[in-house]
């Protein structure tokens, strides 16, 4: 079995999709009936460092469109021929249906988040995902919001969520550097890590600044530090200014992956309760480091704490119940990890993606 693969981004790039995008095109090289997996990524920042085994990875059309689509139909010729085409994200299903016509096999869309929750803004895209023979969101949520709108056509769809390294995260103390970088010690540390972009305001992070004054009463030696970067990092500060919350703010800007982990430790609790998650692979990293975790009633990132089962779970539209949820998460203990982590663990991720693979491929024989 031959695979091609057309990803946004994945090794040599980071964030929430470039990590899924990294474990799936590992687990579809470990399925045992995989001969090849060929990937075309659109993106990528650094270099990608090592690849699996049977991952052919063409870096020919990153960083424009036109090279992006000529690389993508001069794979689809490639012999022998693809048994599967996978297009990573809903956004490139013009390409990959013009790959699966030229390469006459079927191919599969990932759903991640908000972009496939309602119809998509492309013309084209909305007509063309419903020649998809299968769909796999990385959330129940997804699934169900794009089967609201979308028109298909007798397509299966699965559901694959991210999974957690251990290996990378655990519980540790807190990085002294840190706590000095950011004027931590002796507080409490709540913690938001993601993007602060303009056009993904649905984090929940104005909601925190909104109650931190509540808060701040209840636990006045408490500081709020938010990582990230983006296009309303500024309007945030100034938001942070106007409600006299100096002293209480900090604006760690973006992190690199290797500085990840001592961000979480330095918390003693993370939350992000929003309203957009698809999934969020965040909030599986400050658990796997013992943190315990605020997440939303009102978007996926209820599947990443199960339901509550792993964390606290709250209405962010509620401010009543989402400052009670952070105390009640600031008053639990951290260092401990949630035993049922280990549903997300990338051996159970593999497993369920070779389970999906199977189940498409047997669908294609009947």
């Amino acid at each position: 079995m031959r695979i091609l693969a057309l990803v946004t981004d994945a090794f040599g790039s980071s964030g929430g999709i470039a990590k899924f995008n990294r474990d799936l095109l590992s687990a579809l090289c470990a399925h045992p009936g995989c001969d090849e997996v060929v990937a075309i990524p659109r993106l990528m920042l650094e270099p990608g460092g090592p690849l699996p085994p049977k991952l052919s990875y063409i870096t020919s059309g990153l960083n424009s469109k036109w090279r992006f689509a000529l690389a993508v139909v001069r794979a689809a010729f490639a012999r022998p021929p693809f048994s599967l085409i996978f297009c990573g994200h809903i956004n490139l299903v013009p390409i990959g249906f013009v790959a699966a016509k030229l390469a006459r096999t079927p191919f599969v869309t990932m759903l991640h988040g908000v972009e496939a929750w309602q119809p998509a803004s492309n013309h084209l895209t909305r007509f063309l995902v419903r020649f998809a023979g299968s769909f796999i969101a990385v959330s129940e949520t997804t699934r169900q919001r794009f089967l609201g709108w979308a028109t298909v056509r007798n397509a299966s769809s699965y559901v694959l969520p991210n999974s957690i390294d251990v290996s990378h995260f655990g519980p540790g103390q807190p990085n002294p550097r840190l706590l000095d970088r950011y004027g931590l010690r002796g507080r409490k540390v709540l913690l938001t890590l993601g993007r602060l972009s303009a056009d993904e305001r649905y984090k929940g992070v104005d909601e925190v600044l909104e109650i931190l004054p509540k808060l701040v009463e209840k636990v006045p030696n408490l500081v709020y530090l938010i990582v990230g970067d983006g296009t309303d990092r500024a309007r945030l500060e100034d938001k942070a200014r106007q409600q006299g919350l100096a002293g209480h703010v900090v604006f760690a800007g973006r992190v690199s992956e290797e500085e990840k982990a001592d961000h979480y430790r330095v918390a003693d609790a993370f939350v992000m309760a929003g309203w957009g998650e698809g999934f969020g692979i965040v909030y599986l990293e400050a658990m796997a480091c013992g943190i315990p975790v605020v997440a939303s009633k009102l978007d996926a990132s209820r599947e990443a704490v199960r339901d509550g089962e792993l964390g606290v779970l709250v209405d962010p539209k509620n401010p009543v119940e989402l400052r009670d949820g952070i105390l009640a998460a600031l008053q639990k203990a951290k260092g401990r990890v949630p035993a049922g982590l280990a549903y997300f663990s990338y051996a159970n991720y593999q497993r369920r993606c070779h389970e999906i693979i199977d189940a498409i491929c047997s669908a294609r024989l009947k």
